[in-house]
């Protein structure tokens, strides 16, 4: 039996209450410990109010015009004179907005029934073992711990000379503000962010525009990936701008102009500035606590979520390991399995899945073909294409496949992608056999139904199985 710890005495404080806040606030208190966590704007941070929920709330509304809009493809007749879609923006919005406040609220009601403490206001370090709290209404609290966690997650980079003003210019937290489909919006950045915004408007009607500084869309993700994706921009009226960095975003007197490091021009009638992020770590006392930040600002933590002060711990996009939700409540979990005794097992990258909220969608995990070309890893790769797929077929799915990375000689699956609607859903067989060291026989003598696309999954095990 595993021996039992009083940690009712333990006194901690988390700074941010997003994913990686409340999730080891519900892991320390459920294991006992006295829990104080401290957020400025609303539980679920801004993963919940501002980011992730209502990003993937619009990207669904988005997916649900293209189902209405391809149904006559599978036969469907719409019994009105006007046939079309169009997506009332302001009524879209509305949406999202209230069902990210729903969630800030469930959370913060789950948070309170499990006897954890909420403080709504701005917190900073005083030193490791205390946080200084200013309230709304200009009070201000002391608050001693035994242990801190730290998790204040990011906010949008903004360039210099093209500052967003939330009317014409938006960053990601801003385009909620819109009543009605742009006319045309560029989007600046062609990464995850920037990818899912212009894939979104574009479903939703809008004439969109991607400048892109490197040679493609997503340059961080798989090629193969990439290119399905660039296809149906292409094939949606999306159009790429490549190798083009924005230099200035400027209002004009009826839209926005986005002036290229080339000279070059293009006018639209709203811009969304999609550069990245930076960690919100300044001006918080990390310092003077013996918290290390590195060149970019972030956290420097260990595999399991460990500062360099004692008794200090950090998750979440403050520390820069993934800008995932998933992996920073995973790293609130490990610190609060790690400070209070539980048993840990530190951050594996490798183990991690994600997904690109494009359509179609794109979901990763483990070790990348890239990896393998570089030689890292030594591995058998299969790409099996969807359009073979009895249920694609149906569905009227002609893009997209699953991608299978083995180890060469053991046949051991370390990496894995998808391509196709609800891939997001579909990359867990994958995430469960690269986490659980699982051989690709596993997964082929696995029963899956047909006709399904996670057949297309079993499919491909199998086609690997006569390389090893």
């Amino acid at each position: 039996m595993t021996a039992q710890h009083d940690f009712s005495s333990h006194r901690l404080v988390i700074l941010g209450g997003g994913p990686g806040g409340y999730e080891a606030a519900f892991v320390g208190a459920q294991l006992g410990a006295q829990v104080t966590i401290v957020e400025r704007q609303g539980m679920g941070g801004s993963a919940v109010l501002t980011d992730v929920v209502p990003s993937k709330t619009l990207i669904a509304t988005a997916d649900a015009m293209r189902r209405v809009a391809s149904a006559q493809s599978f036969g469907v007749r719409v019994l009105a004179d006007d046939a079309s879609t169009t997506a009332d923006l302001g009524v879209v919005n509305s949406r999202l907005l209230e069902l990210a406040r729903d969630q800030s609220s469930d959370i913060h009601t789950g948070l309170e029934r499990a006897g954890v403490r909420v403080v709504i206001g701005e917190g900073r370090l005083l030193d490791s073992s205390t946080v200084e709290v200013s309230r709304p209404d200009g009070s201000v609290e002391i608050i001693t711990a035994d242990a801190l966690l730290i998790a204040t997650g990011a906010k949008a980079r903004e360039l210099e000379s093209a500052k967003p003003d939330g009317e014409r210019i938006f960053n990601w937290t801003q385009v909620y503000n819109l009543k009605k489909v742009p006319e045309h919006l560029i989007v600046v950045g062609s990464g995850v962010t920037g990818a899912e915004f212009a894939s979104a408007y574009n479903l939703l009607g809008t004439r969109v525009t991607l400048v892109s500084s490197r040679d493609r869309v997503l340059p961080g993700e798989d090629a193969d990936a990439a290119q399905v994706l660039e296809e149906a921009f292409a094939r949606n009226g999306v159009t790429v701008v490549a190798q083009a960095r924005a230099e200035a975003v400027e209002r004009t007197a009826d839209g926005v102009r986005v002036t290229l490091a080339s000279g070059e021009s293009i006018e639209g009638s709203h811009c969304l500035v999609a550069v990245g992020g930076i960690p919100n770590t300044a001006g918080i006392g990390l310092e003077e606590a013996g918290i290390k930040l590195n060149a970019s600002g972030h956290i420097q933590v260990d595999g399991v979520s460990r500062t360099t002060a004692t008794n200090v711990y950090a998750a979440g996009d403050c520390t820069g390991v993934f800008a995932l939700a998933s992996v920073a409540a995973m790293q609130g979990r490990i610190a609060m399995a790690h400070l209070l005794g539980d048993s840990v097992k530190p951050l594996q990258l490798t183990d991690v899945s994600s997904n690109v909220f494009t359509s179609p969608e794109i979901a990763t995990v483990g070790v990348t073909e890239r990896q393998v070309a570089e030689g890292k890893y030594q591995a058998d790769i299969i790409k099996l294409d969807l359009a073979t797929n009895a249920r694609a077929k149906m569905m009227n799915v002609d893009q997209g496949f699953v991608k299978i990375i083995a180890s060469r000689g053991s046949g051991t699956v370390i990496g894995g992608v998808v391509v196709a609607p609800r891939a997001s859903e579909l990359i867990f067989p994958l995430a469960i056999a690269v986490t659980k060291n699982l051989h690709v026989d596993d997964l082929a003598e696995t029963f899956t139904v047909y006709p399904s696309l996670s057949g297309s999954i079993s499919e491909a095990a199998r086609r690997l199985h006569i390389h090893l």
